[in-house]
């Protein structure tokens, strides 16, 4: 009986056993599927007129296998929408996946939430499109009268696009590691991080900011920072992905057994290894220069992605320059042409990119050449270029030029545009039959050839403003002859403070070729003078800053503790010594070229003000040449340089800017030297006759 009992408590235990394997299993794949929530746009959205379109886009990361993607729509529709005749259509990548017809609400936000299915996604960029069909009158045709703006669709900034994924397996090349380390959902939970020495030399913070200004370069949430901080268990803690940047001197013995069998002191190394469970990407050398170099080899993205190995070796000879950066005259704005399809307004933007220190100058034009559909209303139908959202000017569309028509126009001065900016075509194609659009109706076209052309003349800004950072550290893409001085004590704060100021530089730079060095606060003057420098620190950790404390704008105190009133901003003491300040002045080094001070009493206070620097998002505060912050997030922006006067350019340095100006003078002087050549030769011709005459 009793070993019935038993034998009967044994067969249910076991038949549990294997119920609960199966759950137990499932919970653990359920528990490896991730979501990637991202926001559909930063802004709200309104889809107007009956037949519109609005397309958004989103990206899926490389090592992703997407599940599905759940889009929600926090919309609102026109009240006078008409339920059974309104519909929306959700398209993605091309391919139409869900319509519905929008609710109708006085006041309250509608929200839909639609699965779109794996197959539709595609790794790398999405598209997601949103076509509204928006009906307020009752007729068999889709009438929109021209004063009526009720056929609206609200798409609100809270909707959202989640993509639930998994992740393939790490394959341990330094591709692989690349990608992870910056990708997406890596940024986003703050789960990488670069490491170095506590005690780093100028050659390993050298080597290091070159390859976090790639990371950032790559790094597709602008808006997140890559931290670098020191070797420290406490810091790495809840890392993932770990960058590893050192002079093989100084790694850590753990590192040093992973890595393959180098001659370090003439190569450098860049391998991935894991360390203490987690992969790392190992960057080292004996020499200083080759571990430089292998910096300068991260910074080189395209080159990163090629490396289909755990390792890679660079040498003297190896070759880690990105092309030479080149600011075109002539752009083309499009390779194979753009069609435009559909009535009313029809658009296509084009990126164009343009390195953040060049602005537009004077004779910059756009040419565009196009053609469009005869059957349009030509009355109505037009063609407008902006330029960042900017109308710079239209043209009324004809039949007579529909295969081929042009239009050119200038870029005004006043638009005052530097860096990237936008390029936006809108045509209004407007059809026959008044104001109503049959749906059987031939749908009207435009086209806009590869033959349209930017041309562009630009100029560098130089005036030292936040307005115009990252100059003077950045020129034409490069890093503009930079050093960063910093000081003794390093603590977290003052690593994170660098990693701020260069997430941001990277962001801008376009090549690895530009050059950066670092300095203890004891350097000689005679050392800065060929350089654009950046001094972070206090008043007592760094002498750079201490001995220009009567040139900055937001002075310390003699005792150093905190910052004092100026002409701008009254100071209480204890205030002054929790703010953080951001101070672009004239280096004292050389003229035509700027210091910029991180400053602040404490480290605490001296990151903080790096933060305003560190993203987009928050450099629209920083503006003038002096901007203080506190840690109630409040921003106090100022311009301490006077204005200096509008000083008419000589007619000289005008027609040295301008080459078809320049052209164009240089053959009328060529004219007019002909012209006295001859009459030269008329002239003493004319004496030799007359010569003649007299004598006879």
């Amino acid at each position: 009986m009793r070993r019935s009992l038993l034998i009967g408590i044994t067969c249910i235990c076991m038949l549990i056993v294997q119920l609960v394997q199966p759950m137990a299993v499932a919970a653990a794949e359920v528990s490896n599927v991730k979501v990637y929530e991202t926001l559909m746009t930063n802004t709200n959205t309104s889809l107007s007129g009956v037949m519109t379109s609005k397309h958004f886009q989103f990206q899926t990361e490389p090592y992703w296998k997407a599940k599905n993607a759940t889009i929600t729509l926090d919309y609102k529709a026109s009240q006078l929408a008409i339920n059974d005749r309104s519909s929306v259509t959700l398209s993605m990548n091309g391919t139409k996946f869900y319509s519905f017809r929008p609710k109708v609400a006085d006041q309250v936000k509608q929200q839909l939430a639609v699965v779109v299915p794996a197959e539709l996604l595609v790794k790398g960029n999405n598209t997601l499109s949103v076509t509204g069909n928006i009906e307020t009158t009752k007729n068999d045709q889709i009438c929109v009268p021209p004063d009526r703006h009720d056929n609206w669709l609200e798409l609100y900034k809270s909707s959202t696009i989640a993509v639930k994924y998994d992740t393939e397996a790490f394959s341990g090349t330094i591709q692989d590691f690349n990608e992870r380390f910056t990708g997406m959902d890596t940024v986003h939970t703050d789960s990488n991080l670069i490491v170095i020495p506590e005690q780093s030399s100028s050659t390993e913070l050298e080597a290091a900011v070159h390859a976090l200004s790639g990371f950032a370069k790559s790094n597709k949430r602008k808006n997140d920072t890559i931290p670098m901080q020191k070797f420290d268990a406490a810091s790495m803690d809840h890392k993932k992905w770990i960058v590893a940047v050192a002079l093989y001197d100084h790694l850590p013995a753990t590192i040093k057994a992973s890595l393959g069998q180098q001659d370090f002191s003439k190569q450098a190394l860049i391998q991935v290894v894991n360390w203490s469970g987690k992969p790392t990407l190992v960057v080292t050398s004996q020499d200083a220069n080759l571990l430089v170099k292998a910096g300068r080899f991260i910074a080189n993205q395209e080159l990163m992605m090629q490396l289909n190995a755990s390792s890679k070796v660079i040498t003297e000879s190896t070759d880690v320059n990105t092309p030479v950066v080149s600011v075109s005259k002539q752009v083309t704005l499009t390779e194979t042409g753009d069609e435009l399809k559909g009535p009313m307004r029809q658009e296509k933007s084009y990126f164009i990119a343009l390195p953040a220190n060049r602005a537009i100058a004077d004779a910059s034009k756009i040419s565009l050449d196009m053609r469009y559909a005869k059957n349009l209303d030509f009355d109505r139908s037009m063609v407008t270029v902006y330029v960042n959202d900017k109308p710079i000017g239209s043209k009324k569309l004809t039949s007579e030029l529909a295969n081929s028509d042009t239009l050119t126009l200038p870029i005004p001065k006043n638009l005052d545009i530097s860096g990237n900016f936008m390029v936006t075509v809108a045509f209004d194609l407007e059809m026959k039959h008044s104001v109503c659009i049959r749906p059987q109706d031939e749908m009207p076209w435009a086209y806009i050839t590869k033959d349209s052309l930017l041309q562009l003349n630009t100029k560098d800004k130089t005036e030292l403003l936040f307005n115009n950072y990252p100059s003077p550290f950045l020129r034409d893409g490069s890093f503009n002859q930079v050093a960063v001085v910093m000081p003794k004590e390093r603590d977290s704060y003052t690593y994170l403070a660098l990693s701020n100021m260069f997430n941001l530089l990277g962001q801008y730079a376009e090549g690895n070729t530009g050059n950066i060095r670092f300095f203890d606060d004891t350097v000689a003057s005679s050392e800065l003078t060929d350089y654009n420098v950046i001094a972070i620190g206090s008043y007592a950790n760094n002498k750079v800053i201490r001995d220009q404390n009567a040139k900055l704008y937001f002075q310390y105190a003699a005792d150093g503790g905190g910052f004092i009133s100026n002409e701008k901003m009254s100071i209480d003491q204890d205030y002054g010594k929790r703010l953080g300040t951001l101070q672009l002045i004239e280096s004292p080094y050389k003229e035509g070229h700027g210091l910029l001070a991180v400053t602040g009493a404490s480290s605490e206070y001296y990151y903080l003000a790096s933060k305003l620097l560190a993203s987009e998002e928050q450099k629209w505060k920083v503006f003038g040449d002096s901007v203080a912050a506190d840690k109630d997030g409040q921003v106090f922006a100022h311009r301490f340089k006077k204005q200096a006067e509008q000083n008419e350019q000589s007619l000289v340095s005008n027609i040295m800017e301008r080459s078809d100006v320049l052209g164009f003078m240089v053959a009328v002087m060529l004219v007019i030297v002909l012209i006295l050549v001859s009459l030269i030769f008329m002239i003493r011709k004319y004496r030799k006759k007359r010569r003649q005459n007299n004598e006879t």
